[in-house]
């Protein structure tokens, strides 16, 4: 036997007419290549008839091949080319068997649901996680140092100035004259008249000496109508700025920012549901609300402050309350 018939074999034989050639050529018996693998005699039998189906699985009978094929002195990457063409056929039957079983569809079936519901289970937490950041971190994140940059950003609000206080008739009168009298100089005092005449005639003891009256001793009436001006009591200056009471009731979260007359702050924090705040200072009071649908109830002085007149942009309200 030449190295070509060990290295080749006709195209047109099986793998097991091949392996049976190679083992009568070799002298040797059925029993003697199943007992070098330790298999039963049925199962070479099987390979050189090419009933495949009699092994368990396609990756047994290649080790079986293989073994056989280094016993007869065949080459065995050959030969297991040669029986994965011959297997090939044997495949695609199993394959469209599986197709046409109804278990394989219903198993398909099952796990196409398994991955649906294991994708709506990440779309889920991830909308849960979505809304943990949205309602809870980005809150906290609006400390003050942002919600003064947006207030500097939004521009300063309209300031009201406060009503001057009214002045009684009385007062005003008493005000004008004070302030008349403030801007003429006080007139000098009069040395009173002395009539040398009058001093020097006799008098009689039956008729009493009447005085002369001259022109100058009119003048001492004209001091007596400024005194009771310059006797009246200074004016009191009007009391200071009053201070103001605002209260706010809150159904959700809301950011609110209170300043008074002077520029204090007197309130910046994040209001929940169901919160109330109370400040008072001096008035007017500038007030800037975050969010104006969460306000439940506002009220200035006791009285209730109707929020709708005041302009609102993007859910956000600035405006001043004044007495």
């Amino acid at each position: 036997m030449t190295s070509d018939d060990n290295q080749h074999s006709p195209e047109n034989e099986s793998v097991g007419k091949q392996l049976k050639k190679a083992r009568e050529r070799q002298g040797l018996s059925v029993s003697q290549i199943a007992e070098a693998q330790h298999l039963r005699n049925g199962v070479i039998q099987a390979i050189e008839s090419g009933d495949y189906k009699q092994i368990d699985s396609e990756l047994f009978l290649k080790g079986y091949v293989r073994t056989y094929a280094k016993q007869v002195g065949l080459n065995a990457d050959s030969i297991i080319a040669d029986l994965n063409i011959e297997l090939e056929p044997a495949r695609l039957q199993k394959a469209r068997d599986l197709e046409a079983n109804p278990l394989v569809n219903i198993e398909r079936r099952r796990r196409r649901k398994r991955r649906i519901a294991k994708l709506l289970l990440l779309i889920l937490v991830v909308a849960i996680i979505a809304a943990v950041v949205v309602r809870v971190v980005l809150p906290k994140l609006n400390s003050e140092d942002v919600a003064e940059e947006l207030s500097a950003m939004s521009g300063p609000a309209p300031e009201v100035k406060a009503p001057e206080p009214i002045l009684e008739p009385e007062q005003n009168a008493s005000v004008s004259e004070a302030t008349v009298d403030s801007s003429v100089d006080p007139a000098p005092e009069l040395d009173p008249v002395v009539d040398v005449t009058a001093d020097e005639q006799p008098v009689s003891d039956s008729e009493p000496a009447q005085p002369e009256v001259e022109v100058g001793e009119q003048v001492p009436v004209v001091a007596e109508a400024i005194e009771p001006v310059l006797a009246q009591p200074p004016v009191s200056e009007p009391a200071g700025p009053a201070s103001g009471v605002l209260e706010i009731e809150f159904t959700g979260d809301c950011w609110i920012q209170v300043r008074d007359a002077s520029g204090n702050r007197l309130a910046s924090s994040l209001q929940r549901a169901g919160d109330k705040l109370q400040v008072s200072g001096e008035a007017p009071l500038k007030v800037v609300i975050g969010a104006v649908d969460t306000v439940a109830t506002i009220s200035f002085q006791g009285e209730p402050v109707d929020i709708g007149v005041f302009p609102v942009v993007n859910n956000r309200s600035e405006f001043t309350l004044t007495i």
